[in-house]
């Protein structure tokens, strides 16, 4: 056998090198020691020890030993919360629409630009997990409000797409065996699909490229029919397969295939409803379709209790608050409706909590992250329980989205999505100190103001 060459024992060796160097993320091994441990789950515990070990929990309690092997964090005058949760953000996503043609003579026909806005509206197919961007700068900024974990859901259209339960931060690639890569996003996606996300309105002008529907009716009546055209589409599918031969094959559609799962239950529908009448045109639909219901959004929510309550609607509750247009006068008047859900919208997570319904948190349109939790502080001050907003923004969450039992508490064997703080956490001057997201500690900085608009505690 020929002798190797020195080049080529150097290949080979850094070769090996990269393949079995070990990880330079390290060990993940923590203990928080001595801290004030809320569960979610159960009663909070005065002074406790929570372990962290390979991106779970390994044990929590208030008797629980420091394993040898740990890094130990003094959690003295410290609480430990599970990683927050927020049920419905679209940062991170590569989710944009298809662009319109440059020239409208560049469609062939008119059923050639319905077919285009028809792909704008109608993205059941949509899959958040899919087009997640890895490591998005958006997503990891959120660690410094404490929240972990974020719904990611497509915001376009009518059928807007199916969300995902995804991470805010992805660990450090472990060493590569072999010569194709993993996908980095799926590093970071906790659950997918969680939801098929719904609107039964485009806005004013019929949304994107003009056409049908260009009204309230029109998008409603819409949906109907998606939902009508997905059932049809069932049907002449299990005929063909059933007949073999002799009957037209169905057309094949990706849309009408993704309702599939929504009609048959193993998927939740999340309709986005803010007014009273919108919540109920959502639930009737919800019905009439036999569909597993989410509301988001929900501002009105406490003027439909009964008939959520009828059909075992969970909430969404956006808490991006109305406030006043800045572009108005001071001595302008504004409408009844408009000073009502200003003066409600801090109060309804309460009324929620006081009927029984299962509720959870989502930012909406919040520049500021750190607004998310101070919007939840107001919701308390007007009437929510502590306990109830903490549910809310964590294992209440989970269960919504189908993952109660991987996180949203501290509980031995969950995901260690885990955050630490220096006092209460709807305490105005209360800082999130530590943040672990599948039990890495993150290094997460709060951003600088950016001037977007800010919803301070008491702020109307």
């Amino acid at each position: 056998m020929k002798r190797m060459t020195r080049l080529s024992i150097c290949v080979v060796a850094g070769a090996l090198a990269f393949a079995v160097a070990p990880s330079a993320d390290g060990p993940h091994i923590y203990a928080i020691r001595g801290a004030r441990l809320v569960t979610a789950k159960s009663a909070p515990l005065a002074t406790g020890t929570i372990v962290l070990r390979n991106g779970l929990i390994d044990a929590v309690g208030a008797d629980v030993a420091v394993p040898a092997d740990a890094t130990v964090i003094d959690g003295a005058g410290m609480t430990v919360y599970p990683g927050l949760i927020d049920m419905g953000n679209g940062a991170g996503l590569d989710a944009a629409p298809p662009a319109p043609p440059t020239l409208p003579a560049t469609f062939r026909t008119l059923e050639d630009a319905e077919r285009w806005k028809r792909g704008v509206i109608m993205r059941p197919e949509l899959e958040a997990a899919k087009v997640v961007r890895p490591d998005a700068p958006e997503l990891s900024r959120l660690a410094a409000s404490g929240v972990t974990t974020v719904l990611a859901t497509p915001t376009a259209g009518l059928f807007k797409g199916q969300s995902a339960l995804v991470n805010v931060s992805a660990p450090v690639d472990e060493p590569q065996i072999g010569a194709v890569a993993d996908p980095r996003r799926g590093l970071q996606v906790v659950r997918t699909p969680v939801a098929l996300h719904v609107s039964l309105a485009l806005g004013q002008g019929g949304g994107r490229g003009g056409g049908y529907p260009v009204s309230l009716l029109g998008s409603i009546a819409f949906v109907r029919q998606s939902f009508l055209d997905a059932q049809h589409q069932q049907l002449e599918k299990q005929r063909y397969e059933k007949a073999k031969t002799g009957v037209a094959r169905p057309v094949y559609d990706p849309s009408l295939d993704a309702i599939q799962p929504a009609l048959a239950r193993a998927l939740p529908v999340a309709f986005e409803a803010d007014l009273s009448r919108e919540i109920l045109r959502a639930l009737n639909m919800a019905k009439a379709f036999n569909l597993d219901t989410v509301i988001t959004g929900a501002r009105e929510a406490d003027q439909v209790i009964a008939e959520l309550k009828a059909q075992n609607a969970r909430v969404i509750y956006n808490l991006d608050f109305p406030s006043r247009s800045r572009t108005l006068p001071p001595d302008a008047d504004e409408p009844v409706r408009e000073l009502r859900a200003r003066a409600q919208a801090s109060k309804t997570p309460g009324t929620l909590e006081k009927n029984g319904i299962l509720f959870a948190f989502s930012s909406g349109n919040i520049q500021q992250p750190r607004d998310f939790v101070r919007n939840a502080a107001r919701a308390v001050k007007d009437g929510l329980s502590a306990e109830a907003a903490v549910r809310a923004l964590t294992i209440n969450a989970a269960r919504i989205a189908g993952a109660g039992d991987r996180l949203g508490s501290l509980e031995k064997g969950k995901i260690a999505n885990v955050i630490v703080t220096d006092g209460d956490l709807f305490e105005d001057r209360t800082r999130v100190v530590h943040v672990f997201v599948d039990g890495r500690k993150v290094e997460a900085e709060a951003p600088a103001p950016t001037g977007g608009r800010g919803r301070g505690r008491g702020g109307h």
